[in-house]
């Protein structure tokens, strides 16, 4: 691709998941690596090097795959990226190679340029392990992004780590879901996104909707997801299958639906502008950041969500209410309430379309990009033959 890239842009290498894998870190990269492209004009200066178990297919900027476990290419992973300005790395502790994915500080002692990392998960009370890593990660790098006030809290607070380092950006949003409402239909719409698996509190939200009993309209929950690719892995449909068979038996058929697409940007913000409320039924208490949950504010959607640590922060606002973990009976409560009063409901919505108004990927991207220039000096900027190398990549 071409476009207007600035001699001044630095190339900034990004190391994560990526497209066509399908999981929170590779959409969370390919939106930020598209809306950084949109402010320069151009995604020339932008080369991705995606983590993988096994070789796949790649898609368009990515440089290499870095094969988890594999020496030979951890070696070309490190090579690739020095030849960058900076380096970004997305950190969870699944998708790296080794016990809690220790493979990314081999990664990072291997870089000789200065390095950013995103955190994506701040435990609160981690092994020993994760908590040595996570110590070395910010560490070793100029400086540790996490997406909420929650996770910078956590991590202060919890880990020694130096506080300078650390800074807060948020999780992005599509600017798209700034759109107008298009819930239509005679039935309101509740929906939960994001790829089915344990932990994902689905199995509290069917129960709640047990409860609902009469309310002034019998509403439709879609379940928009498919099942992990890790689960599925190990399990098959069996998970999926178990939390059919739950909505038979609680007698709510007819108003659970299930769909296991993985949706593209554009048909996910159609889908999600299209629905009354969202549901985040989530029975971890450990989630410092929640991207369903800031594009549901984003979207201007009245927020129903159990209390982890993101919710509790942005739905303080006004934005959502916010109920105890596996707590079907508070959780029903909630969605009567919101269900049985437009009013209420479309209050709330204009609170949370004004709390996300900051959180559309543009304000961040420029964000990570005033970040990396203040890392890099205009000195450092000159033209290399990598340059013209990522601009065919």
């Amino acid at each position: 691709m071409t476009g207007h890239t600035s001699i001044s842009d630095p190339i900034i290498g990004m190391v994560s998941t990526y497209p066509p894998t399908t999981c929170g870190l590779a959409t969370f990269t390919s939106s930020l690596r598209k809306a950084i492209s949109e402010l320069r004009g151009s995604s020339d200066m932008l080369p991705v090097v995606s983590v993988v178990d096994t070789p796949d297919d790649t898609s368009e900027g990515v440089i290499h795959q870095h094969l988890n476990g594999d020496p030979a290419s951890l070696a070309t992973t490190v090579a690739s990226l020095n030849r960058c300005d900076v380096v970004l790395i997305q950190h969870e502790y699944g998708i790296y190679g080794g016990p809690d994915g220790a493979e990314v500080l081999s990664l990072i002692d291997g870089l000789t340029v200065p390095i950013v990392a995103t955190l994506h998960t701040v435990p609160h009370n981690p092994t020993r392990e994760q908590k040595s890593i996570l110590e070395a990660i910010v560490g070793s790098t100029e400086r540790t992004i996490v997406m909420s006030n929650a996770a910078s809290l956590r991590l202060v607070n919890g880990y020694d780590v130096d506080p300078d380092r650390i800074q807060v950006i948020p999780h992005g949003a599509n600017p798209d879901l700034a759109g107008p409402a298009i819930a239509r239909g005679e039935r309101p719409v509740v929906l939960s996104w994001g790829l089915i698996g344990p932990g994902k509190g689905l199995e509290t939200a069917i129960a709640a909707f047990a409860l609902l009993g009469e309310t002034t309209t019998r509403p439709r929950y879609v379940i928009l997801g498919d099942t992990h690719p890790k689960v599925k892995a190990q399990y098959g449909d069996r998970y999926l299958q178990g939390l059919v068979a739950q909505t038979e038996q609680a007698g709510v058929s007819d108003i659970v639906e299930f769909d296991s697409r993985y949706l593209d940007r554009e048909s996910l913000v159609e889908m999600v502008r299209g629905v009354d409320l969202v549901l985040i039924p989530y029975d971890s208490r450990e989630q410092a950041t929640s991207g369903v949950l800031v594009e549901a504010i984003a979207a201007g959607k009245p927020v129903v969500a159990t209390a982890f640590p993101h919710a509790v922060e942005l739905l303080e606002t006004g934005a959502g209410i916010v109920v105890p973990h596996e707590d079907p009976a508070e959780m029903a409560n909630a969605l009567r309430r919101l269900l049985n009063d437009p009013d209420y409901a479309r209050e709330m919505g204009e609170t949370a379309r004004s709390v996300g108004s900051a959180m559309y990927w543009p304000a961040v991207a420029a964000s990570y990009e005033s970040l990396f220039a203040e890392l890099v000096t205009d000195a450092a900027l000159v033209p290399t033959p990598f340059r013209d190398f990522v601009r065919t990549a």
